[in-house]
């Protein structure tokens, strides 16, 4: 079954799209073919300019700062980037081909016939705080599940279903699936992202263009490429509203009148209370480290640093845990370059000091989150009794 080219015009400019499955050999095959016929003006690919630097220098992710990541708190956008990236190798490997090599040929054909390469995708950290930001926390659940049961399917994908997956129809009902079980994200991954590629390939130089995409997008672009919108509102990234702000320094504050209250009825439940707060918090902060298997003085500063950060929105016990990690067992070139392999196998997955630090961070908050549930109903009930 072969892939059809998508022919559009818009105010004098041709525009040449061609659908894409990232990890296909026929893809990549047809990408240089059609660049080879229409010898157009631009290349539009659908890239951003950190994936652009990850295609071109693979080894770059050799050398990032472990505890630049914590610090600047993208722990979680660096374990999506793991599980997606560690997700199109496996297909790849399934069929011997490489990820993104479409893109590459794209890349590689600009240059050889003098084309403006655009980058026509926004940026995946944008994309991904957007998506975070919109999602309710049930939806966040739901989405973390999907994702985690995801990395244990080992059912194996031929070209041919690829191909199939590129079909219009198929596309657009799987397309509708994902919008009715998440309905935020396939506003920001799908919809945004249709919008802004379009207005990227439309305003792009020259008259004669060829776009390189993923054949999920090819339908939304057809779509959009005729409307007229701004994308500048889809670089922004959601503030927390005022409410979310509010309603994240309510329970501490509510925990420290609480215990101050207490002290003024009886100076032993209050200290009681003290101690509960600090025993359930640092204790099950420190067993989220142990399970990633932390050192033990991680461990010990999961146990000091969640009875404190609990009680600030601002900080996260396990921040302080995996930055120690990171100090007392340095990750090495070796443990950044086996990442996505590493990540296939629970041995391998706790010998990566890199994937044992990230692990260790969520384990670490996380727990101290159970810790700050538990105790409050705890210091909470005590009170009652009291009174």
């Amino acid at each position: 079954m072969d892939i059809e080219l998508i022919k559009l015009e818009y105010q004098g400019k041709n525009i040449t799209i061609i659908p894409t499955a990232h990890v296909s050999k026929n893809s990549a095959e047809l990408v240089a073919r059609t660049i080879d016929e229409i010898h157009p003006d631009t290349i539009c690919v659908e890239l951003d300019k950190d994936r652009l630097d990850s295609l071109k220098n693979p080894d770059k992710f050799k050398n990032t700062d472990i505890t630049k990541i914590i610090k600047e708190k993208r722990v979680g956008y660096m374990l999506a980037n793991i599980i997606l990236s560690n997700y199109q190798k496996r297909l790849a490997g399934q069929l011997g081909t490489r990820s993104g090599g479409e893109m590459i040929t794209a890349i590689n054909k600009a240059e050889e016939i003098g084309a403006e390469l655009v980058l026509a995708d926004r940026s995946i950290q944008t994309t991904f705080k957007r998506t975070w930001r919109k999602l309710t926390f049930k939806d966040k659940m739901k989405l973390l599940n999907v994702i985690i049961s995801s990395l244990f399917e080992k059912e194996e994908i031929s070209e041919e279903e690829l191909k199939n997956l590129q079909q219009s129809e198929a596309l657009t009902a799987a397309l509708r699936e994902v919008s009715k079980a998440f309905p935020s994200v396939a506003e920001v991954l799908i919809t945004e992202r249709d919008k802004y590629l379009a207005y990227k390939i439309k305003t792009a130089p020259g008259t004669n263009i060829v776009a390189v995409m993923g054949a999920a997008h090819t339908i939304g672009v057809q779509k959009h490429i005729n409307e007229d919108y701004d994308i500048k509102d889809f670089d922004v990234i959601p503030p927390k509203s005022t409410v979310s702000k509010i309603a994240s320094w309510i329970l501490p504050v509510t925990i420290l009148m609480v215990i101050l209250l207490s002290f003024s009825k009886d100076k032993e439940i209050g200290l009681q209370q003290i101690k509960t707060w600090i025993l359930f918090n640092g204790t099950c902060s420190a067993m989220g480290a142990l399970l990633a298997r932390g050192h033990i003085i991680s461990v010990i500063v999961a146990f000091l640093a969640a009875p404190i950060t609990s009680l600030n929105p601002l900080l996260a016990a396990g921040w302080f845990a995996g930055l120690t990690e990171a100090y007392i067992r340095k990750p090495t070139v070796e443990d950044f370059s086996k990442v996505s392999d590493d990540f296939n196998s629970v041995k391998s997955f706790f010998s990566n000091r890199v994937l044992r630090i990230l692990l260790l961070v969520i384990l670490a908050n996380l727990g101290s989150t159970i810790g700050t549930l538990i105790s409050s109903l705890n210091i909470f009930s005590s009170l009652i009794e009291k009174l």
